[in-house]
């Protein structure tokens, strides 16, 4: 099971390498055109605006694997 989930998450890793390299010109322009607080500003925006999908996931993927517990243990009795 393990080895499973570990090729599942090496898949998973791979599959979204190409979304790492991808990146706005624009954008990353104007961002080392800022100063350090402007980058730090920027840095902060991101880390705020990825916290919630996060938090949504983890609560989804949590209740998910609980029922699904709760279900296996049901139909076992």
């Amino acid at each position: 099971m393990k080895l499973r989930l570990a090729s599942l998450g090496l898949l998973i890793g791979l599959w979204a390498a190409p979304a790492f390299a991808q990146s706005c010109a624009m954008c990353y322009s104007t961002a080392r055109a800022l100063n350090k607080e402007g980058q730090n500003a920027i840095t902060h925006g991101v880390v705020v605006l990825l916290i919630p999908p996060i938090g949504f996931m983890t609560v989804g993927v949590g209740l998910a694997m609980r029922y699904s517990k709760k279900r296996d243990k049901e139909t076992e009795s």
